[in-house]
């Protein structure tokens, strides 16, 4: 019978470890792979509001198009909480009219932003 591979396995003489490269590898392969299944558990709870850094806003942003954003964002909710109040009853329900309105006076204050930077950019 004819075995594929020999007992034990044909080694390289080799070592990974035998010059600078291979150790540097080495070295990077560890630190990414504890980076991903290891992470820093005292950073993770010692962060400061976690949810607050989870999206951010580029500091140089153009002033129109966050307005836009955000006028785009309060129509999103307002149309999402005119869906779930006609699915409700009774307190539920006004409670999700309550916020579609509240919504609606964000939607309005954006507009209001949006005409107003439109009117100082000239077109």
């Amino acid at each position: 019978m004819f075995k594929a591979t020999p007992n034990p396995p044909e080694t390289d003489p080799i070592s990974p470890y035998a010059s600078l490269d291979s150790k540097k590898l080495h070295a990077a392969a560890e630190k990414a792979l504890d980076h991903y299944l290891k992470p820093d558990i005292e950073s993770l709870r010692s962060s400061q509001d976690r949810a607050m850094k989870m999206f951010t806003v580029v500091p140089d942003a153009n002033p129109e198009a966050l307005a836009i954003q955000t006028y785009e964002t309060f129509s999103s909710v307002s149309i999402l909480l005119l869906d779930l109040a006609e699915s409700l009853d009774d307190k539920p329900r006004h409670l999700a009219m309550a916020i579609y309105q509240m919504s609606e006076m964000g939607l309005l204050l954006a507009e209001r932003l949006l005409e107003s930077e439109r009117a100082i950019k000239p077109t």
